[in-house]
């Protein structure tokens, strides 16, 4: 089968086509056959070397943190009936792959009315729009702001706060991007690559500031809007874009009464992780939020695929299928 192998630390053109022998399914695990794959920025990241202290990825690996398709076989100890079945998995690493093995704990069902490429894409950013939006407990007439609103996460918190009855100010880079914020109910929309673009924010928000703030730009971004966050208020930092997280002075965030969270919030054990993403299938199966792909490439393509997703002109998710 094909895979698609990170051969060394560096550009996209280090994502390589090899083949592999077809995996076989262990005691309590199946074969997925791949038909998605969810595209990460944190793994095009990755591929250049970042974050090895953390991560502990080492050339010659398989990337691919999450893919959808249907079990093909399943092993010892499994239920025959998830053969056939489509679903979703985390995998770790190994997803760029025509099929991948997973523990079948792993699974979660694709339920009716809703594709698996649109599953896919909520695999990732899904539960951890609805842990952010669960711990940021948004009301009627509050003012969220969201920073990298038209990104695959920016776009699911935008719809969750508007539907939540918030005043959504939405900050992204390009008329593109502030359009489809504005299609998915943002109220006011800002553009964060123009000068002066907080104190728009600031008039958007009353004067007073946002009472919360998602934070998916991080960088000198994330750092403007904390400085955005009214006085006991919630600001949520997550996002890498920038190349580091947002730098916050815990001493101002307390003389503030500002409470902060950060990547705990978007990182799940195995259990909740699956919990939270059956739970954004159901609700993008019943019409309540909607995945925005903005592009899809064939396998043999990843490397494009990566560099799209560094160039930072997509609007939305960028998903691989495999025939």
């Amino acid at each position: 089968m094909r895979i698609v192998q990170v051969t060394a630390f560096g550009g996209p053109e280090v994502l390589v086509v090899n083949r592999s022998p077809e995996p076989v399914a262990g005691a309590g695990q199946v074969v997925v056959g791949v038909s998605v794959v969810d595209v990460l920025s944190l793994e095009t990241q990755l591929r250049t070397g970042w974050g090895t202290e953390f991560f502990g990825q080492s050339p010659p690996y398989v990337p691919g943190g999450g893919v959808g398709g249907r079990v093909v076989s399943v092993g010892e100890g499994v239920d025959s009936g998830w053969a056939g079945r489509d679903v979703i998995a985390m995998t770790g690493d190994g997803g760029y792959a025509e099929r991948a093995v997973v523990p079948v704990e792993a699974l979660v069902p694709v339920p009716d009315g809703l594709g698996v490429r649109e599953a896919t894409a909520l695999l990732q950013i899904g539960p951890a729009a609805l842990s952010l939006a669960g711990a940021a407990e948004v009301k009627a007439g509050e003012r969220v702001l969201v920073t990298a609103a038209a990104g695959g996460l920016g776009t699911l918190l935008v719809q969750l706060a508007h539907a939540a009855g918030a005043h959504v100010i939405a900050t992204a880079r390009g008329g593109r991007k502030l359009g489809l914020a504005r299609e998915l109910g943002a109220g006011t929309v800002v553009d964060h690559s123009e000068p002066g673009w907080p104190e728009r924010v600031r008039e958007a928000a009353g004067g007073a500031g946002a009472d919360v703030v998602f934070d998916g730009a991080g960088g000198r971004i994330g750092q403007d809007a904390f400085g955005l966050v009214a006085s006991g208020g919630r600001f949520f930092t997550y996002g890498v874009p920038g190349g580091s997280f947002a730098r916050i002075d815990p001493e101002e965030a307390g003389r503030r009464g500002v409470s902060v969270r950060g990547m705990e919030q978007v990182q799940f054990v195995p259990e909740e992780g699956r919990r939270l993403a059956g739970l954004a299938l159901a609700e993008a199966a019943a019409g309540r939020i909607r995945p925005v792909i903005g592009q899809t490439f064939p396998l043999g393509r990843t490397a494009d695929a990566q560099r799209l997703s560094e160039e930072g002109h997509l609007l939305g998710k960028i998903v691989i299928t495999v025939p």
